[in-house]
């Protein structure tokens, strides 16, 4: 697709380069047009008419491409959401019907994998808005927020011991990419901190702050975590990406990210939220 719109966008720019130094020759060599204003009122409109008959071969083929992929992604994702409240709603009902510690345990697994799913779901869908809407402002009551997350990290992660102060806080902002956010940060706290088992969240003064007894960064590192693809240890798992999707949410939110960390001690993210 893209190799024949290349060449078919060469093609044309060649002819309207063509074509406008022909008349130009024309108007100069043969009628020997003496008002140069007009000449140049006649050529600038020819070179806009090219113009946008070159921007529109250029742009519609991948505006058709674009409207395909969200369409597709759009349906897939309807067709999702139904195997997915149905694997919910028939886990529920067996788990009332159940005695059995072994079989509760499975049925539970089942559900958390279930619950992954719908996250997924979630962040598709929310993914596909953000094509559509310029920006996505709802109330949120943060700490319910955070447990929210909390709850589903524990699934997760249940190794770890998640040590939460929350006072009661009431934001604007975008919700799902929020908790994408908070998810990321402390999916690094789980990740960098491989001899530890804790985790503190506090939530005051319209700051949240999540603590980890990790590894912790030097000043070098701190500098360079935002950086796409950038990793402090090449053997984690991940691909680098997190904390420069989390920087970029908060810039667009008008959220103030600081970091504080230090070697063996590990590491605090602070999210400054402004006072509404």
């Amino acid at each position: 697709m893209f190799r024949n719109l290349r060449i078919s966008i060469f093609v044309y720019y060649f002819l309207t380069v063509s074509a406008f130094l022909g008349t130009l020759h024309y108007f100069l060599a043969v009628v020997e047009v003496e008002n140069i204003f007009l000449l140049a009122i006649v050529m600038l409109c020819f070179s806009a008419l090219g113009g946008v008959m070159i921007s529109k071969l250029a742009i519609d083929p991948l505006q058709e491409h674009v409207t395909n992929l969200q369409n597709l992604s759009k349906e897939t994702l309807h067709e999702l959401n139904l195997p997915i409240s149905t694997i919910i709603t028939n886990a529920g009902m067996l788990k009332k019907n159940m005695q059995s510690d072994k079989d509760l345990k499975r049925l539970s697994r089942i559900e958390a994998a279930c619950g992954m799913l719908q996250e997924r779901y979630n962040e598709l869908d929310y993914m596909i808005k953000k094509q559509t809407l310029n920006e996505i402002k709802e109330d949120i009551i943060l700490d319910e927020l955070v447990r929210e997350r909390i709850k589903f990290l524990e699934h997760i992660y249940p190794h770890m011991a998640f040590n939460l102060e929350l006072e009661t806080t009431k934001i604007i902002s975008d919700k799902t990419g929020l908790a994408k956010a908070i998810d990321n940060i402390i999916d690094n706290a789980v990740k960098y901190s491989p001899n530890s088992n804790k985790c503190d969240i506090t939530l005051s003064d319209n700051t949240l702050h999540i603590q980890d007894y990790g590894c912790g960064m030097d000043e070098v590192e701190l500098i360079q975590i935002f950086d796409n693809y950038y990793q402090s240890n090449d053997n984690m798992r991940g691909f680098g990406i997190g904390l420069s999707m989390v920087k970029r949410f908060c810039d667009t939110q008008n959220i103030q990210l600081n970091f504080k960390s230090k070697p063996d001690y590990g590491t605090t993210v602070l999210l400054k939220f402004k006072d509404d």
